[in-house]
C-alpha cells in the first residue's frame, strides 16, 4: 500500500497552509491513485498541507475483492526517512522487507516499519486468504534526530483500547488520554481509529497538537461542517476537545501530533530534506546499492522513475 508520491502530491516548494486554528473546517476529499492492483483514496499529502504532525501521507486502500495468489502486490521497492504504518479494515496482507521481515497483518494488528537510512519492502497476497481488502496506509516523517538511523520493523498483535461515552477509540500510535500505544513514535503524535455509535460525543484532544480526521464510513458532522467518507478535516491547532455526532455508525481516523516544523521533500518512495538527497537515493536504489539490500519476493522489483529537474538542487 505503499506510495508513491509523485510532484503533483507534493511540491517540495509549495507553500505550507498556515497552522493557525482554521475558523472553520477545512475539508478535503480524497483523489484517486493507484497502489499496485488497488485504487486508493490519497488524503496526504496535498499541494498546500503536506503535513498534520508528523504524518505525512494517508490512503484509504479498498474494499477490493482478492484472492490467496492476486492482492495489492507491491513488489520490492525503497523508503527512506519514514515510518510506514499498515492498519487494515478487512482482510489480510504480507509484508517482506530486506531486515528479513515476513508478517502477515490483519484487522486489529499493525505493522510499522521504520525506513530510516534506507530499507526495502514488499506487499503481497498471503497465499491463504481471499474476500475483501480494505486498509489504511501512513507514512510518518523522521524527525533529524532518527532519520538516518538503521531500520526496524514491528509488529503488534494487540493495541490499546479506551471508552468514551457509548464510542470506542483504538490507539494505533501515540498517546491518547493516559493511554499509550506499544508502537514506536519518534515525535510526539497521535493516530486513533474512532468507531462512533449514533448521537454526540466529545473527544479530548492537546492543545499543542494540530489534529485531522479522515472518514472511512458513514458521515460525521463537526462543528456544523458535514464530513462524509473518504473526507479529510483538518483542524487546526489550539483545541482541547473535539464534538463529534453522528446519526448512525461511523469510522474515522484521528491523526495528531506536534506540527513538523522541519522542512521536508517528498517524491516517491522516499521522505528527505533535499533534492539531492531523493536524487541520490534514487540511484543507489536503481543501481542495486547495499544500502537498501533485498527482500524475498517473487514480485518484481520496482525502478525508481527518473528525478525530476527541478527537485536536483
Amino acid at each position: 500500500m505503499s506510495g508513491p508520491v509523485s510532484v503533483i502530491d507534493a511540491l517540495p516548494d509549495s507553500a505550507e497552509a498556515s497552522r493557525a486554528a482554521p475558523p472553520e473546517v477545512e475539508i478535503t476529499a480524497a483523489r484517486e491513485a493507484m497502489v499496485g492492483a488497488i485504487p486508493v483514496r490519497r488524503s496526504l499529502p496535498l499541494r498546500a498541507r503536506r503535513t498534520v504532525g508528523a504524518w505525512c501521507f494517508a490512503d484509504h486502500m479498498g474494499p477490493a475483492s482478492v484472492t490467496e495468489t492476486e492482492s495489492i502486490d507491491v513488489g520490492p521497492h525503497p523508503h527512506t526517512g519514514l515510518h510506514t504504518v499498515t492498519w487494515l479494515v478487512e482482510g489480510e496482507i504480507l509484508h517482506r522487507d530486506s531486515l528479513g521481515s515476513e508478517q502477515v497483518v490483519r484487522p486489529g494488528q499493525l505493522n510499522l516499519m521504520t525506513a530510516g537510512h534506507g530499507v526495502a519492502h514488499s506487499e503481497e497476497a498471503t497465499g491463504a486468504y481471499r474476500g475483501r481488502l480494505q486498509g489504511v496506509q501512513f507514512w510518518i516523517a523522521q524527525p533529524e534526530s532518527t532519520r538516518h538511523g538503521p531500520a526496524a520493523f514491528e509488529h503488534h498483535p494487540e493495541l490499546p483500547h479506551v471508552q468514551v461515552g457509548r464510542c470506542e477509540a483504538t490507539i494505533l500510535v501515540g498517546s491518547f488520554g493516559e493511554t499509550t500505544s506499544p508502537a514506536r513514535a519518534d515525535t510526539p503524535l497521535v493516530g486513533v481509529d474512532l468507531f462512533l455509535d449514533a448521537g454526540t460525543t466529545d473527544w479530548p484532544l492537546a492543545a499543542t497538537f494540530e489534529y485531522a480526521l479522515l472518514v472511512l464510513e458513514g458521515t460525521i458532522n463537526i462543528e456544523g461542517a458535514t464530513v462524509g467518507a473518504s473526507h479529510l478535516a483538518y483542524l487546526g491547532v489550539g483545541r482541547q476537545a473535539l464534538t463529534l455526532r453522528t446519526d448512525r455508525y461511523a469510522r474515522a481516523l484521528l491523526l495528531g501530533g506536534e506540527p513538523f516544523v522541519e522542512p521536508i521533500v517528498m517524491w516517491w518512495n522516499f521522505v528527505a530534506r533535499t533534492g539531492a538527497e531523493v536524487d541520490a537515493a534514487t540511484r543507489e536504489w536503481n543501481a542495486q546499492d547495499p544500502r537498501f539490500g533485498s527482500v524475498a519476493s517473487s514480485l518484481a522489483r520496482i525502478p525508481a522513475p527518473p528525478v525530476p529537474n527541478g527537485l536536483r538542487r
